[in-house]
């Protein structure tokens, strides 16, 4: 691709970067974002490809020769919770048992293309697992850290990938300041802060737009923790709108535990970024967010959207795995949240019978298993 025609990347100052150079923040040290895209129409799918790299036309570097596993395509399935019929998206399916390996194969491959052969990752469990195994797919060494009460199912996942991995004592946001002060050192590809990473994220929205015969939901329900999936369909369903090919974008709603709901608590106040403060722990590590990366970006999407939040209590999460198990569906504790939450949206009036409503599961039950075990048993 010809230097002139490379996409930008920007930081909130509104300086722009050249999309093919490795940077992971701008320059005054804030997270970058890719320039308005204009989407792809139904006709640029290549359908002969089984995976998302079938909607890689809406990618800005789509040249780059994949790192694949497979990832994407997962079903929509058709389920009655709440009272309500919905979609549910379990992103369980993908290689490594979660939604962040949509990211991670369109981030390694950026990072490979452009050079880099040594990498640093922080992660709650299912970004450093996602990680370490494109890397092992694409050849690069990686280096995990991850907060040292991570569920171990997702740190031997790490480590059988061949990645190194540091456990680090303290809070999720102990080990991502961590991160940052080791990136002197070796490139830091963090999901949380890398563009590459939410370029994958937005094809979950062409792929829940082609599922429901290129049309769009009303509503996509989603767990919040860095809030790179709310950005991920913010970003993929505003390409479409732009594209022509839908005339509104979804109301994008969240979920968060009350035990962690930054986000929550910035929506409800009227704030554009969060506040600092100490969370109590939560079964729902992976949205154990303290302080996201992208808070001001992530409000703004679901407040553009006609969005809502809502948080969970910790008491409800065990009996949401349980009840989502009992459809066939076993996810971990971050996801099942969601559905405590569309009841509380229904009982809002946020959702109705009228609505198309989708629920991205986000993670595996199995990356959870001794934790839910434990559970079980007390």
């Amino acid at each position: 691709m010809a230097a002139d025609t490379v996409p930008h990347l920007v930081d909130r100052g509104g300086r722009r970067y050249p999309c093919d150079e490795p940077r992971w923040r701008g320059d005054d040290g804030s997270p970058l974002m890719t320039e308005p895209l204009p989407g792809i129409t139904r006709d640029a799918i290549d359908t002969s490809v089984n995976s998302q790299w079938r909607y890689r036309a809406a990618l800005p570097l789509p040249e780059i020769d994949p790192v694949s596993l497979g990832e994407g395509r997962t079903p929509l399935l058709r389920r009655t919770l709440a009272g309500l019929h919905v979609a549910v998206k379990p992103e369980s399916m993908n290689p490594t048992g979660s939604f962040k390996d949509r990211g991670s194969s369109v981030l390694i491959s950026a990072l490979r293309a452009q050079g880099i052969r040594r990498l640093l990752e922080d992660s709650s469990g299912n970004g450093g697992s996602s990680i370490a195994a494109y890397c092992a797919a694409a050849g690069l060494e990686a280096r995990i850290i991850a907060p040292a009460a991570t569920s171990p199912s997702k740190i031997v996942q790490s480590r059988l990938h061949g990645a190194g991995v540091d456990l680090v004592p303290g809070s999720r946001q102990d080990v991502a300041d961590e991160a940052v002060r080791r990136s002197d050192s070796v490139f830091y590809a963090s999901h949380n802060w890398h563009p590459q990473f939410l370029q994958g994220v937005k094809l979950i929205a062409y792929e829940i737009w082609e599922d429901l015969g290129f049309t769009a939901p009303s509503a996509v329900l989603v767990p919040a923790g860095a809030g790179s999936l709310v950005l991920g369909c913010a970003l993929g369903f505003a390409e479409l709108r732009r594209a022509g090919e839908i005339d509104r974008v979804p109301r994008i709603l969240i979920s968060q535990p009350e035990h962690c709901c930054p986000l929550v608590r910035a929506l409800t106040s009227g704030a554009d970024e969060v506040d600092a403060r100490t969370w109590p722990t939560t079964l729902a590590e992976g949205t154990a967010i303290a302080q996201p990366v992208r808070d001001r970006e992530v409000l703004r999407a679901i407040r553009d959207s006609g969005g809502a939040a809502t948080s969970v209590a910790e008491t409800d999460l065990l009996p949401a795995v349980n009840e989502l198990a009992r459809t066939g569906l076993l996810v971990e504790p971050t996801s099942a949240q969601v559905l405590p939450a569309l009841r509380q949206f229904r009982e809002a009036g946020q959702v109705t019978e009228s609505d198309t409503v989708v629920l991205v599961l986000t993670g595996s039950g199995l990356k959870a298993a001794q934790t839910l075990s434990r559970l079980l048993a007390e």
